[in-house]
């Protein structure tokens, strides 16, 4: 059997190769959508973006007769920022054949490299935070691939799964129907006597959302969200980010802010699934690619949308006004959504414990299309580990300390 080795990503090409790696091993699977390379690029470069301030991380990729096999990451978060129940080590991007040495080989990586860090518990796959991509796709393998949505082949969780790593969590995606005749029914929320006064659904100011949105995001969704499991903050400059390709992707009509008594209480954005035009383009924008994206941006008639980000303020979640503001932000976004004859939404990241969440969600019809399952495993000490030794040409001070 051909010998397995795992490699430190610390140069442009291996950056290159690790991000275009899941489009090349999983290309023409049932229910799997390339990311564009310069997507990739944007989540997991360190000078891009914000999050790697916050951690030390190392990627990894596997290979076998000179053939890319595999990828992963790991970080440990620094002090100062600490997941809410989860580990602060965690693996993320972890992408393979269907060959559980190779996988065994990837985890071990992350693994010796978290150990040497002081790592007694792994969590993940977070890539590179809850907030962003995260979990192992485990059903839902040909529902309609979403944007921003990671894609595995069912092998890649049986394989985890035999290697010791149990379920830590699952994160449910709602599949929402939506028909074209709810652009005519009037709100039944927001137009209720004891609403009417108080609830106003405003768009967000696209033109000004570095002067005041991302910052009101940034409290509303972090505020929203801490103490559930896995929570790390969301920085305005990571919205910053974000804002600088949603001002290009996300209309007025697709952001909701909901005030009452004239004080923001709640956000949500949704984005067209971008996937419906650039799939063909096999994850490449250049050279021609993002003329082609452009054009059919603008005259796509598009089927399905994903609400990608929402944020209500914690004290209001458990109250009947929280309902009533939730409530109507879904109803708000399925009649938008219905104006653009789109007639399938999908909203995602929700935790499987998190009733109050799902409860409104299922309400309104929401049924489950997805589930992503995050994983745990104990790190003993000392075990199983090669960190310290020389491995596939790779000295252990390679594997600690290459960055990308």
């Amino acid at each position: 059997m051909a010998q397995i080795e795992i490699l430190p990503v610390d140069g442009l090409s291996r950056f290159a190769t690790f991000c275009k790696l899941p489009r090349l091993l999983y290309a023409g699977a049932p229910g799997f959508a390339p990311p564009l390379d310069v997507q990739c690029w944007t989540v997991f470069a360190h000078k891009l973006n914000p999050h790697y301030k916050f951690v030390e991380e190392q990627k990894f990729l596997a290979r076998r007769d000179g053939q890319w096999v595999g990828r992963i990451m790991a970080q440990v978060y620094k002090p100062g920022v600490t997941p809410v129940g989860a580990s602060n080590a965690q693996f993320g991007a972890l992408d393979a054949v269907d060959d559980i040495e190779v996988i065994r080989a990837l985890t071990q990586a992350a693994e010796d490299w978290l150990r040497a860090k002081g790592a007694e518990r792994i969590n993940g796959p977070f890539s590179p935070s809850i907030n962003r991509e995260c979990g192992v796709l485990v059903e839902g393998f040909n529902a309609t691939p979403m944007f921003y949505m990671p894609w595995h082949p069912p092998y890649l969780s049986r394989h985890i799964e035999a290697l010791g790593y149990e379920k830590a969590q699952d994160l449910l995606s709602y599949r929402f129907e939506i028909s074209s005749d709810e652009v005519e029914k009037p709100a039944r929320i927001s137009t209720r006597r004891e609403w009417r006064d108080r609830l106003k659904l405003r768009p967000l100011n696209m033109k000004a959302l570095k002067k005041g949105e991302t910052a009101l995001m940034a409290e509303l969704f972090n505020d929203g969200w801490s103490g559930n499991w896995g929570f790390v903050p969301f920085t305005k400059e990571e919205f910053d980010s974000d804002a600088d390709a949603l001002q290009f992707l996300v209309t007025e009509d697709f952001g909701i802010v909901v005030e009452l008594d004239g004080a923001p209480q709640s956000f949500a954005i949704a984005l067209p699934n971008l996937n419906e035009i650039l799939a063909d383009l096999n994850g490449r924008l250049f050279p021609f690619g993002w003329l082609r994206a452009i054009l059919r941006y603008r005259s796509h008639q598009f089927k399905s949308a994903r609400l990608l980000l929402l944020g209500t303020r914690k004290t209001l979640q458990k109250s009947a006004t929280g309902g009533a503001i939730f409530l109507a932000l879904i109803e708000e976004m399925r009649r938008r959504w219905a104006k653009f004859a789109v007639p399938h939404l999908e909203a995602g990241w929700v935790l499987e414990s998190n009733a109050d969440m799902r409860r409104p969600i299922e309400m309104f019809g929401g049924k489950v299309d997805k589930i992503h399952r995050i994983y745990e495993k104990r790190l003993t000490v000392g075990g199983g580990g090669e960190a310290l030794r020389m491995r596939d040409g790779v000295t252990a001070t390679q594997l600690q300390g290459a960055t990308s």
